[in-house]
């Protein structure tokens, strides 16, 4: 059923119908139009457009239809009509009759579809906050079993010193931690309902759209018509929020691949998480993580289409607007499908724990520790490094680690060294002096374990 047609002396060529319907995707927003219509059969009420009777046999119509939603979701998609507005209104007709023809009094498609589409928005980042906090309690876990692990640090994919496997998944939680701050800001954002703004406009109907609001679970109306048609920012802000999350998990899979591989073995993946090949039997592949990073570029294009059409859209509505919810509500299953995905990376994932400890003590990683030691004897820093240097060059050249070197060979470059150095160059002591707060030693990841733990069951 069309909306419109009064001043149309013929009807759209089918091929402008494929090409203007979006019924096939704005389904999705079905029961938030169906919220959004009986928040508007209130108000129209209390504005005197319907009688206590008619309000309440719409709004039994409406549940009525909710339901019949609800049993068979999929089937709207295969309608003719235009978008989900006029799908709902067909079917209320079909309920009430003409009664149904009087909900739209003083709304318009425009702040409908608002509406729709931030009640929607809402929706989504509460799941995806959920989800958010699911993979930061599983990381949290599996910091937890790790406690004082041993485990390389790299800068530049180069050995650089030595942490603990906690410390590393920890500062995972840090970035999705963010995520969450983010998309709770989104939510604040969006805590405004443009259901009354009409057209352009405003309503000419005496609504209180202060009590709409709140009835409908915003924290106030709007406060100027225009922005209020028009506004994508909180679709911006979600794709904003959903492409900086993807980067974080793919960053994180892409560290998870390179440790699973057989050059490093750091870690094997379950094999809930991992396929195999048609042709090479030995094969386990990491096709979950290698999907979580592939998806990153399509979470990413969405924002970054979604800047374009908005960037030199004359006030106010225009139909480029209904390019809005492909990309949003695909970026936003994908990027939900990703964290479920990476928590479920981590619930059987073996870490070999002799393998990275051997890694750790390569590479010469306890370096700046043998500097460190250095400056306490009173050497400066910079002179410091230059003799640490030199004597890495020589322990290389020998094909012995720092902590193989004898005293006299270590007295070559310096003559301050003596028999205490070793204690100092032990990996469980390079990273317990790292004491402070931010740093890998086990006691500060303990604290922080602790916290996160208190911060995430509060949610």
């Amino acid at each position: 059923m069309a909306l419109w047609g009064g001043r149309f002396t013929q009807g759209p060529d089918q091929r402008f119908k494929d090409f203007n319907d979006s019924l096939k995707f704005d389904c999705a927003m079905a029961l938030e139009d169906i919220d959004g219509s009986i928040g508007w059969a209130k108000a129209i009420c209390e504005a005197g457009v319907l009688t206590l009777e008619e309000k309440d046999k719409l709004i039994q119509a409406l549940n009525e239809l909710r339901q019949e939603i609800a049993d068979d979701p999929h089937k709207i998609a295969g309608e003719a009509d235009e978008d989900i507005h006029s799908y709902v209104e067909r079917r209320l007709i079909e309920k009430v009759g003409q009664l149904g023809k009087k909900l739209h009094t003083g709304r318009s498609r425009n702040d409908q579809v608002a509406l729709d589409l931030k009640l929607w928005c809402r929706a989504s980042s509460v799941k995806i906050s959920e989800a958010l906090v699911h993979l930061e309690k599983t990381l949290v876990e599996c910091a937890k079993r790790h406690q004082g692990q041993i485990f390389p640090g790299y800068t530049h994919l180069q050995r650089a010193q030595p942490i603990t496997f906690s410390h590393y998944i920890l500062s995972y939680v840090q970035m999705f931690e963010r995520d969450y701050k983010r998309l709770q800001n989104a939510l604040d954002l969006m805590s405004t309902c443009p259901l009354g703004s009409a057209a352009l406009a405003g309503t000419a109907y005496k609504i209180d759209r202060d009590a709409l609001a709140v009835d409908l679970g915003f924290k106030e109306a709007t406060f100027n018509s225009l922005d209020a048609v028009s506004d994508r920012d909180h679709v911006l802000e979600l794709l904003s929020c959903a492409s900086i999350s993807m980067v974080h998990l793919s960053r994180l899979a892409e560290d998870l691949i390179i440790y699973n591989s057989g050059e490093a073995g750091f870690l094997e993946l379950s094999d809930k998480v991992t396929s195999g090949s048609s042709l090479m039997p030995q094969k386990k592949n990491p096709d979950a993580l290698e999907l979580i990073r592939g998806k990153c570029g399509r979470v990413v294009g969405a924002l970054t289409g979604m800047l374009v059409t908005m960037k030199a859209l004359p006030m106010a509505y225009d139909k480029d607007l209904q390019e809005d919810k492909e990309r949003l509500f695909d970026a936003m299953d994908t990027w939900h499908s990703c964290l479920d995905m990476a928590a479920l990376c981590f619930e059987d994932l073996k870490l070999r724990e002799s393998k990275v400890e051997s890694a750790a003590k390569g590479g010469y990683s306890n370096a700046t520790e043998l500097a460190d030691y250095l400056v306490s004897k009173g050497i400066a820093f910079r002179e410091a490094h230059e003799i640490v240097g030199r004597t890495v060059l020589y322990a290389i050249e020998k094909n012995k680690a720092l902590e193989d070197l004898s005293v006299d060979e270590f007295e070559k470059f310096s003559q301050v060294v003596g028999g205490d150095v070793y204690e100092c160059l032990k990996l469980e002591n390079i990273v317990a002096k790292r004491d402070i707060k931010g740093g890998t030693a086990p006691r500060q990841n303990a604290l922080e374990i602790e916290r996160l733990e208190k911060l995430l069951a509060s949610r």
